[in-house]
């Protein structure tokens, strides 16, 4: 088995970077044995990862326990528990607890944008679009509001809350935490925050049927509902894995088992019959669709060829090894030396200013006037720190083409983010820069296509 492992994991990183995909983390159990584990450095299973959308199953598990505890029930009207927001159109005062959590509720797309102040508000304010129990529609809203009503209901924190009841008994660690909207309120819908392998701990429990050292961690009927599908999904365009259907906060391929999926390409998935749990984390949003691309190329080479046989026995040592980050082409022969300080030309160029002092052995790339700096190692990544913010980044470089650098700036911190850019010297000196940056919440000045030119004079260099 880990000689097929590490061909197949070799095989989906391989996609994975021409793909322009950063993979950071692989963990892959089979009968609670781990058989793979990889990571790229400085992030790894153990390291603190932001994961997004996984927070909707986390948010999911804590709505099922207060309505295991009598704190509320699913066939609530959520309009119940927001009084304040009334009133309300009739199709939210017709929309219950479990309409949300299956994501069937009345509106057609999320109600907020990420510029908002009031995301609580515009789940109630924001005019529906259909019934309730219609229509399925991933809406982020919904989790978010679900949140806030489990903070409401609960009088704590939504991780507080889940702490002595599910994650500190599977040993999930201390860095476990949801990141707050704009309000004093834990992003449900896409906030969360922990190791890899605290996600692979919530798989275990799945497998298990909600009982970890004999103890019910999760109603055991509220988790047969959960993964019961009840929102069809097959109009969804993100692949194969999504249109099986949804069940509570929780994707069912058709294929069988549960899917926990985040933006950028975090991915949770288990299988019973062959009980097989896997944890992907990565940075898929330099690649149009990239996520949904990159779970297709985890299904194809680390699952089907696992649950595509009969159940096998684990031998031996997990397999380790350690993934390698996208880095552009570079070949030394394209390089030439610079040594300039350079100011826009052009309209919608940015930053300030640019600094390089680069040649085939690399260099320095940065803004003296914006605060940060590059070291750059054409062929090889380079842990570093971002900015006056001191953000941690990892950065590729090589020369791509003649007189052609290009740079790939990747963010690790709790916002993923990528910023692309590729710089030609021209003959006569100009500097074109095209540059392309993505991320949820990333400046979009870093999205332009301009030129700069030499500064006039040796002195204003620093």
């Amino acid at each position: 088995m880990k000689g097929l492992l590490m061909d197949a994991l070799e095989l989906l990183e391989s996609e994975a970077r021409s793909l322009g995909v950063a993979l950071h983390s692989v963990e892959l159990t089979v009968d609670g044995e781990t058989v793979l584990s990889a990571g790229s450095a400085p992030l790894g299973v153990q390291s603190p990862h932001r994961m997004y959308s996984i927070a909707k199953t986390v948010t999911g598990f804590a709505v099922g326990l207060l309505a295991a505890e009598g704190g509320l029930s699913l066939d609530d009207p959520v309009t119940g528990h927001f009084p304040e927001m009334g009133p309300c159109h009739p199709w939210l005062e017709q929309t219950t607890l479990r309409h949300m959590l299956a994501m069937l509720g009345p509106h057609a797309s999320t109600t907020y944008k990420g510029s908002d102040d009031a995301w609580l508000e515009s789940y109630f304010r924001v005019p529906p679009a259909y019934p309730p129990g219609t229509a399925f529609a991933y809406d982020t809203s919904g989790a978010y509001v679900l949140a806030a009503l489990v903070e409401r209901t609960a009088g704590t924190s939504l991780v507080d809350y889940l702490r002595p009841r599910l994650l500190d008994p599977l040993g999930i660690s201390d860095d476990f935490r949801v990141r707050p909207g704009p309000e004093p309120i834990s992003h449900g819908g896409s906030g969360l925050v922990c190791r890899p392998h605290d996600l692979l701990c919530l798989a275990h429990l799945l497998l298990d049927g909600g009982v970890h050292d004999g103890e019910a961690l999760l109603p055991a009927g509220f988790l047969r509902e959960a993964t019961t599908v009840h929102a069809d999904t097959a109009l969804q365009t993100w692949g194969t894995p999504f249109r099986g259907g949804y069940g509570y906060q929780v994707w069912l391929p058709e294929r069988g088992g549960y899917l926990m999926y985040g933006l950028g390409g975090q991915i949770v998935y288990c299988e019973p019959e062959h009980r097989l749990a896997l944890v992907v984390t990565a940075d898929a949003q330099a690649c149009q669709s990239g996520d949904q691309r990159l779970a297709g190329l985890v299904f194809r080479h680390l699952v089907d060829p696992l649950v595509g046989a009969p159940p096998r026995p684990v031998i031996g040592a997990p397999a380790e090894r350690r993934l390698e980050w996208p880095s552009p082409r570079h070949r030394a022969g394209n390089a030439i030396d610079l040594h300039d300080r350079y100011t826009p030309c052009s309209a919608g160029a940015w930053p300030t200013d640019l600094r390089l002092d680069v040649g085939a052995d690399g260099g320095t790339l940065g803004s003296p006037s914006d605060g940060w700096r590059l070291d750059l190692d054409p062929g090889a990544a380079r842990p570093q720190r971002f900015g006056q913010d001191g953000r941690p980044v990892v950065v590729t470089a090589g020369w791509a083409a003649p007189r052609t650098l290009d740079v790939v700036c990747w963010f690790v911190d709790d916002e993923l983010a990528v910023i692309r850019q590729r710089l030609h010297a021209g003959p006569e000196g100009t500097l074109t820069v095209r540059s392309q940056g993505f991320g949820e919440r990333f400046d979009q000045r870093w999205n332009f296509a301009g030129a700069f030119s030499p500064s006039p004079s040796p002195a204003a260099r620093p």
